[in-house]
């Protein structure tokens, strides 16, 4: 997809950070935007600061971890712009700990956001998008930790993992009808992720914060830390736009994490060469 102007962008986790980026970008190249996120106080200040510029954006309460919310929105974008032609499935959280300190409650919260909230998305919007006949595009963010594993996020980065393997599998099926896909995986980003627990739903059980000086603090000020001092959105943005319009399937934007990469695939390919002996 080339031409985004009069078209639609449908962007989750759009309060902030990559979404709001995401969500920005599309705009001023004329699009119309519709901005979904949980944070309903945040998603007023973001339409907010895109109004000024860009009267065609919208906005919706979403919670991407329940089907019934997101077909809502779905429905919601139709009735305001029709046919979504760029579906961003951008919300995410973090869950970081000792693997023994990780709760079930936990794991299905991190499940249910990073993973099922793009299947919930996919399910949502495909239908349409193929029904349209006009192509799209559908953009999951993912991270390097779906492709390197990183000691105490064991949550997250199994469901970038998913993410990532989730997006391979779609281009596959979807290129014959001319809808791309591309997977993120963004190394540090300046974003709140590292305060997750703020958008915790109840049914979760209480966010339990670590005990200072512990594992799993350090590895909360780790986080933090790494992302305040994390790559602009905007960059990422115009990345994911250049990556719709070549229909790139992977967007990286932290080239010096080449060699974690090449690790890992240097190691399987050692594997493979072990199993041929």
């Amino acid at each position: 997809m080339r031409d985004f102007v009069g078209r639609t962008a449908f962007v989750t986790g759009a309060a902030s950070g990559i979404g709001f980026a995401l969500a920005r970008a599309f705009a001023a190249e004329g699009m119309n935007v519709m901005l979904a996120d949980i944070e309903a106080a945040a998603l007023e200040r973001a339409i907010a600061q895109l109004a000024a510029f860009a009267p065609q954006v919208r906005a919706t309460a979403y919670d991407v971890a329940d089907f019934a919310s997101v077909s809502h929105a779905a429905a919601a974008a139709a009735e305001a712009f029709g046919p979504v032609h760029i579906l961003c499935n951008n919300a995410g959280v973090a869950g970081g700990s000792g693997i023994e300190a990780i709760s079930p409650e936990t794991w299905r919260w991190v499940v249910d956001v990073n993973l099922m909230g793009v299947v919930h998305g996919v399910a949502a919007f495909l239908p349409a998008m193929r029904a349209a006949g006009q192509g799209g595009h559908i953009v999951n963010t993912a991270s390097m930790a779906g492709l390197q594993a990183n000691i105490g996020f064991s949550p997250y980065v199994a469901t970038k993992y998913a993410v990532v393997g989730l997006s391979e599998g779609l281009a596959k099926d979807l290129a014959p009808e001319g809808i791309g896909v591309s997977v993120v995986c963004p190394g540090f980003v300046r974003t709140a992720i590292a305060d997750s627990a703020r958008n915790r739903q109840g049914r979760y059980g209480p966010a339990v914060r670590p005990t200072p000086g512990s594992a799993g603090a350090l590895l909360a000020q780790h986080m933090a830390e790494n992302a305040s001092a994390g790559l602009d959105p905007d960059a990422v943005a115009a990345q994911v736009l250049a990556a719709i319009r070549a229909n790139d399937l992977y967007v990286f934007t932290h080239p010096a994490m080449r060699d974690e990469v090449d690790a890992r695939f240097a190691a399987i390919d050692a594997a493979f060469r072990r199993a041929e002996r």
